[in-house]
This record gives structure tokens, C-alpha cells and sequence, in this order.
């Protein structure tokens, strides 16, 4: 199940995640959809949209994901047929062997009784015979290619802005102090540069609120590592994570990195990295959770 996200202007990209964890449903109380499709703000919504994304999806995402499933895949069948080759070739070596010296006591007139070298031979060519099937069948194994991408649903994001223009009500706005703005660009800086060190190519996503902060591609590989970054004062009692960012981890548990920078002092600073960071959803009601900043750190490692 992939899934593409298409905007008011028509932007169109590909969610590394199952977007829909991010959101919740019309409560009751708030506008019905066919108020909210009657806005203004709504009128680019229109059956294009489908086609738009379909070819998204076959120009960018498709690609995309044949690239990620096939280094998978390939890097699997090799590993596999080096198994069965080896396997295999020791035991008809073995039984070639076996064939030989059978053979060779029969011509001294001492035959075995529970075993002759016609039948040492059979099971010789029957291992040769398994052992080019396997292989044949790893071979068209390799051959992987995609089927055309079929819609199955679209859904409607609708900014709880909006929601609350329409109920009459002002929406709450977070409050963020310029040192957290500072300390947390800071920490991203910092990453980023780590991540270029480790040959991956990172890019800032902090203000796309989409469950991390930094998406670092793999070169060749064709996939992503998916990094939360929280910058925090060395002794700090704890670190601060949204019910978004938990989720997140939890949808991509091998492709999320909780990235952990320590300040020091205005200079020095440690970073960290820890994977599956979270072993269960937060609660139905909560915002965010906060974390033991010291049991987080017990699990840490160098940065990879």
C-alpha cells in the first residue's frame, strides 16, 4: 500500500508512511463534508485528482518502489543460490564419490550389499538435476517487474484551521520560544552533517510536520532513513515526543532513527542515535509523551 498526497496547487508527492495515522475524523459538533467541499478553499477538489496521482504514481512512486523491493530481493536470491550451490555441489561431489568407489568394488568382485554404484550414480544426477531447477527458478526469480497501480480510496485533509474558522472557535497555536527554535535547528545542523559523513544524503523536513525531521536517502538503494532529531541540554530529566513522531516509528520501525544531540556547553555536543525508539502507542487522548531522558541514552549507539 503506497500512498500520494496531492495539494491545493497541485503539488504531488509520494508519503513515505500511512499518512492516515497523522489524523482523525470529523467529530461530531464540526462541519459535515459537504459543507467543507462547498468552501472556496475546497473548489480545486475535483475527479482529476485521481488521474493526477495515478500518474504520479506510475512516473515517480512505482520506480521508486521497484527500486527498494528489487535490491531486496536480489540481495536475498544471491545469498540463496550461494546456499543451495553449496549445498547441493558438496552432495553430488559426495555422491559422485560414492559412485566411483562402488563401482571400483564391483569390478574387484565385492559388491555392496545395500548400496551398488548404479544407484550412488542415480542420486548424483538426481541432486544435478534438483540443483539446475533451483537455479532456473532463482533466475526467473530475478526477473521482477511491476504491475500498474490501482487506486483503492482517496481521503480528504482538511487544516483544523479551517475546521475552526468554521465552528466560529480560534484554533489553539503552539507557543515556541526562539532559543528552542535555535537549540532545535542547532541539533538538526548537526545530524545533517553527520549524515553526509555516513555517505547519505539528507534533507530537512522539520516544517512539513510529517513524524520526523530529516529524510536521508540511501545512494543506490533506493530507500529512506527517516530521522527524528531532539536537541536537549546534557542532565536534562526528560525529552518531549508527539503522539505524530511515535506513530511515525512505530509505521517504519526499521527506517526510523531517533537522533539524540547532547549540548555540552555552546560548543561541545554528543550525538546519538536510537532505533525503535517507542514500543507502544501513546494513549487515544494524548498530544504528546515525555520520555526518561536517561533510559533513552542507556540505549543509544554511535551514530550509523
Amino acid at each position: 500500500m503506497l500512498h500520494i498526497e496531492v495539494d491545493a496547487v497541485g503539488n504531488t508527492r509520494h508519503l513515505h508512511y500511512a499518512p492516515y495515522l497523522d489524523y482523525r475524523p470529523l467529530a461530531q459538533g464540526e462541519p459535515g463534508v459537504d459543507q467543507i467541499l462547498a468552501r472556496p478553499e475546497c473548489a480545486w477538489i475535483g475527479g482529476e485528482l485521481e488521474r493526477q496521482a495515478q500518474t504520479h504514481a506510475i512516473v515517480r512512486v512505482v520506480p521508486e518502489h521497484l527500486d527498494e523491493v528489487r535490491s531486496r530481493k536480489l540481495d536475498l536470491i544471491a545469498r540463496t543460490e550461494a546456499a543451495v550451490k553449496d549445498r547441493l555441489t558438496k552432495e553430488i561431489a559426495y555422491w559422485d564419490h560414492r559412485a566411483q568407489e562402488l563401482k571400483l568394488q564391483e569390478q574387484a568382485g565385492k559388491p555392496n550389499a545395500r548400496l551398488n554404484s548404479e544407484e550412488a550414480r542415480k542420486r548424483a544426477d538426481a541432486l544435478q538435476a534438483r540443483l539446475q531447477k533451483r537455479l532456473e527458478d532463482l533466475k526467473l526469480e530475478r526477473q521482477i517487474s511491476p504491475l500498474p497501480p490501482v487506486i483503492l480510496g482517496g481521503l480528504l485533509v482538511v487544516p483544523a484551521v479551517l475546521i475552526a474558522a468554521m465552528s466560529g472557535r480560534a484554533p489553539p497555536i503552539p507557543e515556541r520560544t526562539a532559543d528552542t527554535q535555535a537549540a532545535a535547528a542547532r541539533a538538526r545542523q548537526i545530524v545533517m552533517k553527520i549524515e553526509r559523513g555516513l555517505c547519505f544524503e539528507p534533507t530537512d523536513r522539520e516544517f512539513e510536520k510529517l513524524g520526523y525531521d530529516i529524510e536521508s536517502r540511501v545512494p543506490g538503494a533506493g530507500k529512506l532513513r527517516f530521522i527524528e532529531v531532539k536537541g536537549r541540554v546534557a542532565g536534562a530529566p526528560t525529552i518531549t515526543v508527539t503522539k505524530n513522531e511515535i506513530l511515525y516509528s512505530l509505521n517504519k520501525p526499521e527506517d526510523f532513527i531517533l537522533a539524540i544531540v547532547e549540548f555540552v556547553d555552546d560548543e561541545a555536543h554528543k550525538a546519538h542515535y536510537l532505533r525503535q525508539p517507542f514500543r507502544r502507542e501513546p494513549d487515544f487522548g494524548a498530544t504528546s509523551v515525555n520520555y526518561d531522558f536517561a533510559e533513552l541514552l542507556a540505549r543509544v549507539q554511535p551514530p550509523r
